[in-house]
């Protein structure tokens, strides 16, 4: 049909032929290449149940066919001779074609290409079929399968004939395609490229290929990402504590100060992280400080020095040693061990005084005592009774009345006091 729905010259002929339709474009293209002769035959082979016997093999069929003196098949190739001058060719053929790349022109969905020459095959429109082992065609390589029975993915060949991977080429060349198909390996973080010759369904060809660079690299890397995840990234210390000191802002400041959460970050990552990409095939070769310096710089400019002040990195004892301060929930969290922050009067706090640390008291072995957003409170009232049950345990460490004016210390008592 052409595109207004008539028929074309070719469909005319077609519906001239008493055939299917299949069997007749068959026939119309043979002819246009001396062989509709052949073409006839196994036109009528296929429409004439038992002509040539029942052999899956169309050739054999064909070969019984052509000897048999029969009544039945003396009409039958009286009608391949009239079918085929129908078609337009008068005489014998002129050109000799196999079975396989005459059914080309029929059955070009259901060209197969082996799986393994067990008797099972891939079909160009995806499907699979097999025919017994045992049977001759089982170890071809390339068919076109006329007939078949069966469900989907294993159905029975009932009748087909060999065809050869340049009769493909030649019949359909403009269904063959060659693609490089970019994956991604999440054990190892890279990318992997494999060079795919196809045709239909079926892979002729599948060879790995160097790996992506440069700007491909880095977008298929982006698009991996999103596919796995934030966690995919190997994200050093410094990033992580860079989004969630971000994240603590947001949730405490609002806007402009950026989001955080992961489905901002995925929906975004062609503005933070791609710009600070270095174009390796790898997210394990990413810049060290790609991903913290692509958080910040979702920060609008006249911010980025503010993020410091209000939600510093580290808070300085008054022993002169800096501790980290962990954006986790609703308060930030400072671990550090008590005797650091004796002679401190006020609570450590942050965002220009407005935010009180949550302090997590430590003893001299690490652990945790007491948890408090008041220090001044805590050393006026429950510091008596860790007192009490620290200086037993750690004999060695100071332990003041008055820790409020106390001298702070990171050591412990010199020997001898």
């Amino acid at each position: 049909l052409d595109d207004g729905g008539r028929l074309t010259n070719a469909g005319r002929q077609m519906r001239r032929l008493a055939l299917p339709a299949r069997l007749a474009h068959m026939l119309i293209e043979a002819a246009k290449a001396g062989s509709a002769r052949h073409a006839a035959e196994l036109s009528v082979l296929m429409t004439e149940r038992g002509l040539g016997g029942n052999d899956a093999d169309l050739d054999v069929r064909l070969a019984n066919f052509r000897r048999d003196r029969f009544d039945r098949a003396q009409a039958a190739k009286g009608l391949a001779h009239r079918l085929a001058t129908e078609a337009g060719q008068k005489g014998a053929d002129t050109q000799s074609m196999s079975s396989g790349a005459l059914l080309i022109h029929a059955y070009p969905d259901r060209i197969a290409k082996s799986r393994g020459r067990d008797g099972r095959f891939v079909l160009a429109n995806g499907r699979g079929a097999e025919v017994d082992v045992s049977h001759g065609l089982a170890g071809q390589d390339w068919l076109v399968i006329a007939d078949m029975q069966g469900v989907a993915q294993k159905a029975r060949i009932l009748s087909a004939a060999t065809v050869s991977l340049a009769d493909i080429e030649a019949a359909r060349p403009q269904e063959f395609s060659l693609d490089d198909e970019v994956s991604f390996d999440p054990a190892r973080k890279s990318l992997k490229r494999r060079r795919k010759r196809q045709f239909g369904a079926i892979i002729i060809d599948d060879q790995p290929m160097p790996s992506p660079t440069g700007d491909d690299a880095n977008l298929a890397l982006i698009n991996a990402v999103r596919t796995h995840g934030l966690g995919v990234m190997d994200w050093p210390n410094g990033a992580l504590t860079m989004r969630k000191r971000l994240g603590w802002l947001r949730k405490g400041l609002g806007e402009p100060w950026p989001d955080m959460e992961d489905a901002a970050l995925l929906g975004s990552l062609e503005d933070w992280l791609l710009p600070f990409m270095n174009g390796r095939p790898s997210l394990a070769d990413l810049p060290h400080d790609a991903i913290r310096k692509g958080l910040m710089s979702l920060v609008p400019h006249a911010l980025q020095r503010k993020a410091d002040e209000l939600a510093p990195t580290h808070f300085t004892a008054p022993t002169g040693n800096n501790h980290p301060i962990r954006y986790e929930g609703d308060a930030p969290v400072l671990a550090i061990r008590v005797q650091e922050l004796f002679g401190l009067k006020t609570h450590p706090s942050i965002a220009g005084g407005t935010v009180p640390l949550l302090l997590e008291l430590l003893s001299p072995g690490h652990k945790p005592i007491q948890l408090t957003r008041d220090l001044p409170g805590f050393w006026k009232g429950s510091w008596a009774d860790v007192r009490s049950d620290m200086r037993g345990r750690y004999p060695k460490h100071v332990w003041p009345d008055d820790p409020a004016n106390a001298a702070p210390t990171a050591r412990a008592k010199p020997r001898g006091t």
